[in-house]
């Protein structure tokens, strides 16, 4: 689990002080809720950003002491989505980052209007770059952390989910290099799941598929990077299901890989 040992960011117990903040990005469903269920016991107190305010209400009603947290409403696609979430956090004193929020669209890219593919890459990948460089120089000071929950998505071309692997890959290497230009300055997890029951093919329109096999559960995921961030940081592919998914992108030569994803994924 994330830990401190900052004065400025602890109180005399050795514990997280009570205006020590972690902002949880999309925390309204799926690993978003996950992290705040698993960050709470830790003593932080949680930020927890959304668009949808029912939603996030629900995620802040699953906490043992929801008094202890906030909401913050923001939509990272409008114009000045990050900046009025930016503002909103002018007086936190943040020790932790969790960039999840995402989205994906399925289906063929000539016949899907452009603003959803601009969407997700706004979403995906803009929103993470932006938002952590803005936070940086508090959880540098802090000797905070920063987890970017990626995907498995990201490591090969996925015919008709094509904005959404190239957002996935753009933030795993964004990731794995800042990870690796703060070594010792800031713990980096780059959090990389295959398919899990986060509601992700709903949204997407992605239908099920042979890829059901490597489903992993949602608390597993989240342990399993929050162990990662308490060894120091590193890429993190979750589970035997999803790591025996990752070898195989590996193998497999991208010819007929692509070629497999067209059968599975084609509408």
């Amino acid at each position: 689990m994330p830990e401190s040992s900052e004065k400025n960011t602890e109180n005399s117990s050795g514990k997280p002080g009570k205006h020590t903040a972690v902002l949880i990005t999309g925390a309204s469903g799926g690993f978003g809720l996950e992290y705040a269920k698993q960050i709470e016991p830790l003593g932080y107190r949680l930020i927890l950003h959304g668009r949808d305010k029912p939603r996030l209400q629900m995620t802040l009603d699953s906490l043992k002491h929801p008094e202890r947290h906030s909401l913050l409403l923001a939509d990272l696609n409008r114009k000045d989505g990050v900046a009025t979430l930016l503002e909103s956090l002018r007086n936190e004193t943040l020790v932790g980052l969790v960039n999840n929020a995402g989205f994906g669209i399925w289906g063929s890219f000539e016949k899907t209007g452009i603003v959803p593919q601009i969407d997700v890459i706004k979403t995906d990948l803009k929103a993470p770059i932006e938002i952590t460089h803005a936070l940086l120089p508090a959880l540098l000071k802090n000797r905070g952390f920063v987890i970017n929950v990626s995907s498995l998505a990201g490591e090969a071309p996925l015919p008709y989910m094509s904005t959404y692997a190239a957002a996935k890959a753009g933030l795993t290497f964004w990731s794995e290099a800042l990870r690796t230009e703060l070594a010792g300055k800031l713990r980096v997890v780059t959090l990389a799941p295959g398919p899990s029951p986060t509601g992700f093919r709903e949204v997407s329109g992605m239908p099920v598929g042979p890829g059901s096999f490597f489903r992993t559960p949602i608390p597993m995921i989240v342990a399993a990077s929050l162990e990662t961030l308490n060894n120091g940081g590193g890429y993190c592919v979750p589970g035997w299901r999803h790591k025996l998914l990752f070898t195989m992108q590996k193998i497999t030569p991208r010819a007929i890989a692509l070629k497999l994803m067209k059968r599975h994924l084609q509408p």
